[in-house]
Parts: C-alpha cells; sequence; structure tokens
C-alpha cells in the first residue's frame, strides 16, 4: 500500500481539485422509488481528503424497514427515530458545499434526493463522485467492485458491514488514499452533476415489502453475450445464505434498476447470468413471481429459488468467493 505524505503532494495538487466532500452511506428499505432510508451517515473530509467531523443518524422510514437481515434495524429500533424532514436541516449542513461521495453514488444520491424531494426541500449538493468510477479511473487492481475489496486494497478493516456509519468511515479511509493518487498521476475526477428533483408524486405509504413501483413498460431488450463466467456454479441459492461465485442467476420481468446495469453488477461479482431457467439456474430475480412468463413457470416447476429486486440487490453486496 502506498502512502502519501501531504508535503510531498502540495507542489502536484491540481488546483481544480473541491475543497471539501461529504463521504455518506445511506441504508434503505429497498430500491424501489418509494423505498425510504432507515439509517445515514457522513464523515466530512478536507480538501486533501482528512477527516473534520462525522455524524450519524437513524431515521424512521414510516413503513416496513425491508432487509432487516442486511442493515439489521428492526421496527422496533425505529420507531423512536425521527422522521426525515426532523434530521433534513443537519443532514444538509453536513452536505453544502461539498462533494458528496458514495459507493455506488448514483444510488445515495437518488435516496437522498428523493427523501428531500418528499420533504418539499432540496438536498445543497452540486456535484458527486462514485468511488467505484474513481477506483476504475486509478486501474486499481481489485478482484470486483465491492467496498470491502476496495477497503482491503489500502488495508482498511471494516467492523460492521451495511452500518452506515461503519460504511462511511471505511470508505472515508479509502477515499484519501485514492484521492491521493489521484492528485499524484493528475487525474481528472470522475465528477457528475447532482439534479434536485423539482416534483414528487407520492406513492402508497404501506408498500408491501420489495415492491418495486418504478417499473418500466416495454422494456425488454434483446440479452447481451457476455464472456463465460470463470467460476463453477455451486448449486442452487439458499435463503438467509450469502450468494456465491459461480450461481446462476436468471432475470423475469421489469426492474426498477436499468436491467443492463443490474446485470453488469451480477457479472463484476463473479456470477453468471442465465438467459433462460433450468435445473441448473440458482437463483431467478422477479418482481412479480406471480406472472405467468416462461422464466417463472418454469422457475415453478424446477423448484428455484426466487427473490425480488431488492432483496437480490442486497445480497450482490455480498457474494462469497468461489471455492479454490
Amino acid at each position: 500500500m502506498t502512502v502519501f505524505d501531504d508535503r510531498t503532494t502540495a507542489a502536484m495538487w491540481p488546483a481544480a481539485y473541491p475543497q471539501g466532500y461529504a463521504v455518506v452511506d445511506v441504508e434503505t428499505t429497498g430500491l424501489a422509488r418509494d423505498d425510504r432510508i432507515v439509517s445515514a451517515a457522513v464523515y466530512r473530509l478536507d480538501a486533501r481528503g482528512n477527516v473534520e467531523d462525522h455524524w450519524y443518524t437513524l431515521v424512521n422510514p414510516e413503513r416496513d424497514p425491508g432487509p432487516v437481515w442486511i442493515h439489521g434495524l428492526t421496527s422496533d429500533v425505529l420507531e423512536g427515530a425521527p422522521l426525515f424532514p426532523e434530521i433534513a436541516a443537519e443532514f444538509a449542513a453536513r452536505l453544502d458545499g461539498r462533494v458528496l461521495v458514495a459507493h455506488n453514488a448514483m444510488f445515495d444520491w437518488q435516496m437522498i434526493a428523493r427523501e428531500y424531494a418528499r420533504a418539499e426541500s432540496a438536498a445543497p449538493v452540486r456535484q458527486r463522485l462514485c468511488t467505484i468510477a474513481l477506483a476504475k479511473e486509478l486501474s486499481l487492481p481489485l478482484p470486483n467492485h465491492k467496498l470491502e475489496s476496495l477497503a482491503a486494497h489500502f488495508g482498511v478493516v471494516q467492523q460492521r458491514a451495511h452500518n452506515a456509519l461503519d460504511d462511511a468511515r471505511v470508505l472515508a479511509e479509502a477515499f484519501r488514499p485514492s484521492l491521493h493518487a489521484a492528485a499524484e498521476r493528475n487525474v481528472r475526477l470522475p465528477l457528475l452533476e447532482c439534479r434536485p428533483l423539482t416534483e414528487w408524486a407520492s406513492g402508497p405509504t404501506q408498500p408491501r415489502i420489495g415492491h418495486q413501483s418504478s417499473y418500466r413498460a416495454g422494456s425488454w431488450r434483446p440479452s447481451r453475450k457476455r464472456p463465460p463466467c470463470p467460476y463453477p456454479n455451486p448449486g442452487r441459492y439458499e435463503s438467509d445464505k450469502p450468494l456465491k461465485q459461480g450461481m446462476r442467476v436468471a432475470f423475469s420481468g421489469d426492474t426498477s434498476v436499468d436491467r443492463e446495469l443490474l446485470e453488469d453488477r451480477t457479472v463484476e461479482a463473479g456470477l453468471h447470468v442465465a438467459t433462460s431457467v433450468s435445473r441448473l439456474t440458482s437463483l431467478l430475480v422477479t418482481n412479480d413471481p406471480d406472472a405467468a412468463t416462461s422464466k417463472t413457470v418454469k422457475a415453478k416447476s424446477f423448484g428455484t429459488p426466487v427473490v425480488d429486486e431488492a432483496a437480490y440487490t442486497q445480497l450482490l453486496r455480498d457474494v462469497t468467493p468461489a471455492d479454490g
């Protein structure tokens, strides 16, 4: 691991780099348009990536907490937590005038922007930086794009995965050497514009667990040819256990996250994207298991496990390496 000294980088620090960052992590009830934040954490960093302070809060989502087995926050724990409008001002103060930094920043930004839109306000964020995109710009030799891999590369120890405060801490500690490596090479940071939502159509206040309300009609597209998965198929997915590299995953129906992006994340995690369902299929991902599609019908006949998109995306965050 390379250690960077501020004294040696002062002369080479790009003048165009931002003057401050807000490293953010949010845990949520799911991924759909009507899902909510259940906890949020912010580490404020100066222009060189040094930690200034940190902040954490639980948030009452006013609905089912979603994948408790991932974030560990039950309805009982969240019952007495503040509502988002009650923490919106403090959250905004932590973000104000800074670049939002997150691992898969588009997701965190969209969830934050939607919460502020519901509160009839806007987050004071104009730019975001995704640490996955930065790792790609730096050509870091990572086995995948999971936070734990980025952390391991820089020798950062995770203590509580999927805890917003610890995930934000881990990312802040991994971001600083990434930022210094970019400055040393004069790499242009992959900054993207953050556009606040200007409208919000309230969804149901109590959506069923995993229900995705943002389906896009007519979103069928032909499957993209992908290289073969390098790992052997370990068999079917078992409930309450993590996914394992080599598993064959099929998708059916509309998804709230762009299907191609979802499949890309599947491949990056070391899983095989299956274009059809067979006895070898490890898992079927669908938001409408009762639809009479060929894949859902076959999945039922073969006894193939089925999960919805929200649960699957959470599972993608902790894929077990293939054997030997």
